[in-house]
């Protein structure tokens, strides 16, 4: 493989080699179900994802947290397995399996041994087409995710990421908590659960991808056969266009939130609009990410830590969605410094918006990058959520090769015009913990928009 790979939706078979020696293969079925398997000579396990490109964003206004709380509900029990027989079923054989809901997507995924493999696909097609929705189980649940998000509640990143959200995207769909809020899930009703499950959980809504030890053919007759067992249709149809990816520019939240907490240190967030996950500058956001907040070596961690020793963890970070994105700093430190680390913070991407990066900091960040993804890749998870990635996101398979091609050949203006076009965008500070709001970057006046949230 020389390049990437692009995944026509119109294509029905498709098959190519990827870096290491691993075969990808791709087949769109009648029906619009999407099969993506990559094997990998000499592995004796395989890990499946059965993915839904409904995430958090999608959800109508009085459904918030209905794609978490559906994740949770089709663990529960199907019109042939109970809840009990679906954990057996991967336990009894040393298996993992769990799911994750994004804001974009949804992931019901197993990690098996090879032999495993059919009754692994059985059970999450079994899952996903056949669920029950059980009234009992649907209010056992709720309390399951109250806890949960009170759990989160409990955990100051975890706020303070969900008010950096809020403040950069405002009203826009990205902005809301993937869980929903304990008022939504109190309000909840299973019959509107039930409706975003039958809506949205479609042949030609599925993708499943599996890396590991797999036999493509093997795999797509086992599943065409497991989904012929269920009571989904088995009419020909496209499978489901991909999202819009023209970029849009949300309006901004609170620029400045202090969530209020008796606690030994503060939690400061710093944010600006992002670009999208097909955006040509994507490669240049990496490099930045890795130079500015990436590591150890990187200019956040020097300079905070280790030159000024104002916090423990400090770092940079560049979600990207179909149409939007965020760029974020982050950062633990004592609640009297607050002010001073954002300062040094924003700082820090002045100075590459200004001056830019060095040969020697473009040099680590391409080693970085690509040492991490080499060995990430030696992990059949990893491998499974490109496929899902790819096929449900950017709409091409990108391999390790074509990757670090595509960084190798970023020029250093490149990562400075990309540093000055975020810095240049509206600033959202958020802090978790007892602070001194007139010591942060955002000025607070009597006309300011800042908000402080008190301790509940």
């Amino acid at each position: 493989m020389n390049g990437p790979v692009a995944l026509s939706l119109d294509e029905v078979e498709l098959s190519f080699s990827a870096t290491g020696g691993s075969l990808v293969r791709r087949s769109v079925l009648p029906t619009g179900v999407r099969v993506l398997s990559e094997s990998m000579p000499g592995a004796r396990s395989a890990t499946v994802g059965f993915w839904v490109a409904v995430g958090s964003r999608d959800e109508e206004s009085g459904d918030r947290g209905s794609t978490h709380f559906l994740e949770h509900l089709l663990f529960k029990g199907t019109t042939t397995r109970s809840a009990l027989d679906i954990a057996v079923s991967f336990e009894s054989v040393g298996g993992e399996h769990n799911a994750a809901t994004g804001k974009e997507h949804t992931c019901y995924y197993a990690r098996v041994r090879d032999v495993d493999l059919d009754d692994a696909v059985d059970v999450l097609a079994d899952m996903l087409t056949s669920s029950t929705l059980d009234p009992v189980e649907f209010e056992t649940e709720r309390g399951v995710i109250l806890d949960e998000l009170a759990m989160a509640d409990d955990d100051p990143g975890d706020v303070g990421g969900e008010r950096l959200f809020e403040s950069v995207f405002g009203d826009h769909a990205l902005g809301r908590p993937i869980g929903g809020s304990p008022d939504s899930i109190r309000a909840a009703a299973r019959d509107d659960v039930d409706r975003h499950y039958r809506a949205n959980y479609r042949p030609r809504d599925l993708v499943v991808t599996v890396a590991g030890a797999v036999d493509h053919d093997r795999f797509v007759a086992r599943l065409d056969a497991a989904l012929r067992r269920s009571a989904w249709s088995t009419d020909a149809a496209p499978p489901v266009p991909r999202r819009p990816t023209t970029p849009v520019l949300p309006s901004q939240g609170e620029p400045l939130l202090v969530v209020r907490r008796p606690l030994e240190q503060a939690t400061v967030l710093l944010g600006v609009p992002g670009i999208p996950i097909r955006d040509e500058r994507r490669s240049a956001m990496a490099v930045l990410n890795s130079v500015l907040g990436g590591g150890m070596s990187s200019r956040l961690f020097q300079e905070v830590r280790e030159r000024r020793g104002l916090a423990y963890s400090v770092y940079s970070f560049a979600p990207s969605y179909s149409d939007a994105g965020l760029f974020g700093l982050y950062a633990g430190c004592a609640p009297a410094n607050a002010g001073e680390v954002a300062r040094l913070m924003l700082d820090q991407l002045e100075s590459i918006a200004t001056v830019g990066i060095t040969s020697d900091e473009q040099r680590r960040a391409l080693g970085q990058l690509g040492g991490a993804a080499a060995l990430a890749l030696e992990d059949s998870d990893t491998r499974m959520n490109r496929l899902g990635r790819a096929e449900l996101s950017t709409g091409e398979f990108v391999d390790l090769d074509a990757s670090l091609a595509r960084i190798e050949a970023v020029d250093p203006d490149e990562v400075r015009d990309l540093a000055a076009a975020l810095r240049n965008g509206p600033l959202s500070t958020v802090v978790v913990g007892e602070v001194d709001e007139s010591t942060l970057p955002l000025p607070v006046s009597s006309t300011s928009t800042s908000s402080s949230i008190p301790l509940p």
